[in-house]
């Protein structure tokens, strides 16, 4: 993994015009950021487009339907994708790029800057570019190797799709106890604030870590009365969390 610093030497961009095809969340999120950092946008268009008339094209659409509206990309401009686990092999026809932004978007769009980006390309132009887009939004680039990117897409899904998972498991638990979902939040902003600041081992915190395994057996048991679907999840968790535990305690003090 290598991160790209902005290149302060050039104020103009490589890309003048970029036509954006495919009209889900995240075309309309690219195309919003970038018009409002002044590039001329094409779209987002509808699959099929052939990209004329532009200086690259920048395909978001389902990964199993990139290679198609590739096809249809006329010769001439850069074509790249926002995939986070597909290659540039899906594009062998263009000069090619890639630029995944590693932020969640949803149908209230996206804040970009501050967020990382992991980007590619199949010659050090198409590199510059997905750079160049990147640091127009506010991202961080770094390159990704192409054996690596199914990895790196995964821990995007464990970091955010799963969180996401974990959080409703933990609001149906504490709906059965009566307990809403707003007084989740604070905690677990608070929880990830530590794991960012801290790491893993310094912010775990609760029963499992301090080996309080009759109150981890008791939870246990309210889980199997409450939403008992939920206890191969609880017991995975639990395990993995007294693996963390000693990890933290393998450490010299």
């Amino acid at each position: 993994m290598r991160e790209l610093e902005r290149d302060s030497t050039s104020d103009t961009p490589a890309c003048k015009r970029l036509a954006i095809v495919g009209r889900g969340r995240i075309g309309y999120a690219l195309a919003t950021g970038l018009s409002a950092v002044g590039y001329a946008i094409d779209g987002p268009l509808g699959r099929g487009a052939d990209g004329r008339g532009a200086d690259a094209v920048l395909l978001c659409v389902p990964d199993g339907e990139i290679e198609r509206a590739a096809a249809h990309i006329v010769p001439g401009p850069l074509v790249g994708h926002c995939s986070g686990a597909t290659g540039l092999d899906v594009l062998a026809r263009h000069e090619a790029f890639s630029l995944h932004p590693l932020m969640t978007v949803t149908s209230e769009g996206a804040q970009f800057a501050g967020a990382g980006a992991a980007i590619a390309g199949s010659t050090q132009r198409a590199v510059d570019l997905a750079a160049e887009l990147a640091h127009a939004l506010g991202l961080r680039p770094v390159e990704i190797a192409e054996q690596d990117r199914a990895a790196y897409h995964a821990a995007a899904s464990i970091a955010s799709n799963f969180l996401v998972t974990l959080e409703a498991a933990a609001e149906r638990v504490a709906g059965a106890a009566g307990v809403e979902r707003g007084l989740l939040v604070p905690l677990v902003r608070a929880t990830v604030e530590n794991w960012a600041r801290l790491g893993p081992e310094r912010a775990l915190t609760g029963p499992v870590a301090r080996g309080d395994e009759a109150t981890v057996a008791r939870q246990r048991a309210a889980v199997d009365a409450t939403a008992s679907d939920l206890l191969p999840l609880f017991d995975a968790l639990a395990e993995a969390t007294r693996g963390l535990a000693g990890a933290r305690e393998a450490q010299p003090a």
